[in-house]
């Protein structure tokens, strides 16, 4: 009877063992211990982004190209109790971002491999890392209108594949997110009228417009340990809307 007792007693410690892993509760801060760079991270996704890296235990570096915006998101989320501090970073300006010429494809593209060259010794200190690029649904399908916006975009997920080619041997995976439309400031001209908004509710699988906190989570699961086999991939979060070459 001892036995059968103390067989039951090690059974239920580690069923709640189980049950408490698969809740999550067993890890709480995923990235622990690592310092993420955000960049355009004071407002929409991009300050969701880091609110949800900073709450899943990372140190957080936010940036943008004003001051006062990198101010106020440091002061939101350190009053949250969360890890942030802030730098000021314009990719256009030269003294800032290599001589970078402001343009749609120098930004988009042309600052995201500069800034992970940028990173990549670091990351080869600390034995690897993780990268996230973000493009867009308008990689895969072009919005009327925005021709170098979609180019830049598609550039990102190539760019994606090729920079996980190459850094795969220092232990770097490169993976990339393509929001779809997201209310956002940049996005508000789409949804902002009501009939617009149903019109493009009719597109999508899910019949609503995604939320930045639903790009977040995304953000921090490709730089947490849970995709360690994960390195090449771009991530669409479009409430289910069309997304191939």
């Amino acid at each position: 009877m001892q036995k059968a007792g103390l067989l039951l007693s090690v059974c239920a410690r580690a069923w709640r063992s189980v049950r408490k892993a698969s809740s999550g509760m067993a890890r709480q801060h995923p990235l622990a211990n690592k310092v993420a760079l955000v960049t355009a991270s004071t407002d929409g996704i991009g300050f969701a982004i880091a609110r949800r890296l900073a709450q899943d235990g990372a140190h957080v570096i936010v940036s943008s190209r004003k001051q006062q915006n990198v101010d106020r998101a440091v002061a939101t989320l350190q009053g949250e109790g969360l890890s942030v501090t802030g730098t000021v970073c314009h990719v256009g300006k030269a003294e800032d971002r290599e001589r970078l010429v402001a343009t749609i494809l120098d930004i988009n593209v042309k600052a995201a491999a500069l800034l992970t060259k940028a990173v990549v010794p670091e990351m080869e200190k600390q034995r690897g890392g993780s990268v996230v690029l973000v493009a867009s649904l308008a990689a895969y399908t072009p919005f009327p209108a925005l021709g170098p916006y979609n180019v830049s975009k598609t550039a990102l997920v190539g760019l994606t594949k090729n920079l996980a080619t190459e850094l795969a041997a220092k232990n770097i995976r490169v993976n990339c997110l393509a929001p779809g439309l997201i209310k956002t400031k940049f996005s508000h001209v789409m949804w902002m009228d009501k009939e617009r908004e149903e019109s493009i509710k009719e597109m999508l699988r899910i019949r609503r417009i995604g939320e930045p906190e639903e790009c977040a989570g995304i953000v921090s699961f490709l730089c947490s340990e849970d995709a360690s086999y994960i390195s090449g991939e771009t991530v669409v979060v479009a409430g289910g809307a069309p997304s191939r070459l």
